[in-house]
């Protein structure tokens, strides 16, 4: 007998069954298809700098990280990340018990979430969200209840005429009884908020006065462009010992493929962490744990240098886009663009990114993936400028001709 015996029940998990392959894999494999340049998936298409690639090479010859590393993480690295948070922002970690090293931000999260969510538990998280989020809460059993940033007018700056914002009348309004915690990102994927003091004030005193728990993934830290400034939750009154702090070594030292990123929290949060994260990957990245201690470690004209460059590439992309028709929401941090695709005719974000390779020969992200309300993402486009300008000006020239209706 061949073939699978047939079941009641389908086989995916159905806490899984919304979730099907990612639009990255989908627009990644049409950029591939037809040859067009990949705006759509965030990764660099140049490496971080060359010592720190030698410092893992380096390790790997002299036998550290080769074997199972530490639970938590190599001492150095756990050393390094709370050097990183005392110099940047003056929060104090121990590396021994408030700090943990994770397959990059996606297991941090996952971790976090599997660990501190029970069924029932309801997730407050910023609409448009990163897709991860919304299939970790699924397996948590936890109910996601997303509060959605809207386009307002931006207050100054390069790279747009308006930017998105939170409502925080609408947020309060999402936390009831049922409200476990919130899932903040800032610098935030996809739209490119950076989140005010302000702002921050009014969700560390709304987690205080509910009593909740906070996550918030901080991996575009160093990306904050103009006058926008990232402040970590963690350092606002009464927010220490109720936050899970999420970084990651890829987003900030152009190695994404090594998978490596960091919790820091109070021991408790990091030991309900580790509980989850002990079963999914045990350990990771060894040899690479080393490099990126060295990495952290970096003068400071790196991080300067890493944002201006990323700074550029923004305002050469998004006067581009500008150029060919596109509404192109200011973007305060992170690498990524939104753009309205309404000024060119369209309305549809999946089939206008599944049409412009054909096109223009170039691929993006549709917004609309990363909402529960589908239809307030419906007309947005998002853009990686995590690239080398001559790719970015070689983009720039294909999408010209859609400003023409070619």
């Amino acid at each position: 007998m061949t073939g699978m015996t047939s079941t009641a029940r389908p086989l995916l998990n159905r806490r899984l069954a919304e979730f099907g392959t990612t639009i990255f894999a989908e627009m990644s494999a049409l950029a591939l298809r037809t040859g067009s340049i990949n705006l759509g998936q965030g990764f660099p298409d140049t490496d971080g700098p060359e010592e720190i690639r030698e410092a893992a090479v380096r390790a790997l010859r002299d036998g550290r990280g080769n074997q199972y590393p530490p639970g938590p993480g190599v001492p150095e690295l756990r050393a390094a990340i709370h050097a990183h948070q005392l110099r940047r922002y003056g929060l104090t970690y121990d590396p021994d018990t408030e700090v943990l090293v994770t397959a990059g931000a996606t297991e941090a999260i996952a971790a976090a979430l599997l660990a501190l969510v029970e069924p029932g538990d309801e997730v407050v998280a910023l609409e448009p969200y990163y897709d991860s989020y919304a299939a970790c809460i699924a397996m948590a059993g936890g109910t996601r209840v997303p509060v959605t940033l809207r386009p307002q007018e931006a207050r100054g700056g390069a790279g747009g005429t308006s930017s998105f914002r939170l409502d925080l009348d609408e947020l309060r309004a999402a936390v009831t009884d049922r409200t476990r915690l919130l899932l903040v990102n800032t610098p935030h994927n996809p739209t490119g908020t950076v989140l005010t003091r302000e702002e921050l004030t009014a969700i560390a005193e709304l987690a205080v006065e509910r009593d909740l728990l906070v996550i918030t993934d901080e991996v575009y830290e160093h990306l904050v462009f103009d006058d926008a400034e990232h402040v970590p939750l963690a350092t606002f009154p009464g927010m220490r010992e109720r936050t899970v702090t999420i970084g990651s070594a890829g987003k900030t030292f152009s190695f994404t493929g090594w998978k490596v990123g960091w919790v820091t929290a109070a021991p408790a949060l990091v030991s309900a962490v580790r509980s989850a994260k002990q079963f999914l990957t045990y350990v990771s990245a060894g040899p690479f744990q080393y490099a990126v201690a060295e990495a952290l470690a970096l003068p400071d004209g790196y991080f300067t240098a890493f944002r201006e460059d990323m700074r550029a590439k923004r305002d050469l992309l998004a006067a581009g886009l500008a150029e060919a028709g596109f509404e192109v929401f200011r973007t305060a941090g992170t690498y990524f663009l939104t753009t309205d695709i309404r000024p060119l005719g369209e309305s549809d974000g999946f089939a206008f990114c599944r049409s412009l390779p054909e096109r223009a020969g170039v691929v993006a992200i549709p917004n609309a993936v990363f909402y529960d309300h589908r239809e307030a993402g419906a007309p947005f486009v998002r853009f990686a400028f995590c690239k080398r300008r001559s790719v970015l000006e070689e983009a720039v020239g294909r999408l010209k001709g859609l400003a023409d209706g070619r």
